[in-house]
């Protein structure tokens, strides 16, 4: 018991200074492009809307990236047909990107084309391919651990409100909502 204590704590604490670093930053400029090479510029593309990122830079971390597809899709993107919820939507971009850095920059086309072979075609619109330098995002985000995927809450003018890593949970899709609302 003490021992699941003390390793909840530690992710908690992690998590934590994960986001006070990094709230209140603007976004760093990224430029990425969609499955079908269109260029689309971070944060400027997005400014005047909130806006919820997804980032990745390794295959491990792009695993635990997918855990978040569905309930975002559902959550942020998907128009729900016939609830009681149906004036309810929440006005926000979203983007999952996976950034291809260093010797796998080569491998962006060969994705993009897997992509849009086994990608859903209603996700494909949210999905941005990076390709570039690494060692600014890392800086800038402090991002360290590549194994997981990193998620930013941007507010209108690009500025950075909420943060958060790891494979998909209800807690931190809660805490993105309440960002959000």
């Amino acid at each position: 018991m003490k021992k699941a204590l003390t390793l909840a704590f530690a992710l908690i604490s992690t998590a934590y200074v994960v986001t006070a670093q990094v709230n209140g930053k603007t976004f760093p400029n990224m430029t990425a492009e969609t499955v079908d090479d269109k260029k689309i510029d971070l944060p400027q593309s997005v400014a005047g809307k909130y806006t919820l990122l997804g980032l990745a830079y390794s295959k491990k971390s792009e695993d635990e990236l997918n855990t978040w597809f569905q309930p975002i899709f559902e959550k942020f993107i998907q128009k729900s047909k016939g609830s009681v919820f149906d004036g309810f939507t929440y006005d926000v971009n979203v983007y999952f990107v996976p950034m291809f850095t260093g010797i796998n920059a080569a491998a962006t086309g060969t994705a993009k084309k897997k992509a849009l072979k086994n990608v859903d075609p209603n996700l494909l619109p949210y999905i941005l391919f990076y390709k570039g330098e690494l060692k600014p995002y890392k800086e800038a985000l402090d991002f360290e651990k590549k194994d997981i995927p990193y998620f930013f809450v941007l507010d209108k003018e690009g500025k950075i409100i909420y943060a958060t890593s790891g494979k998909f949970s209800k807690a931190k899709m809660d805490e993105i909502e309440e960002v959000l609302e």
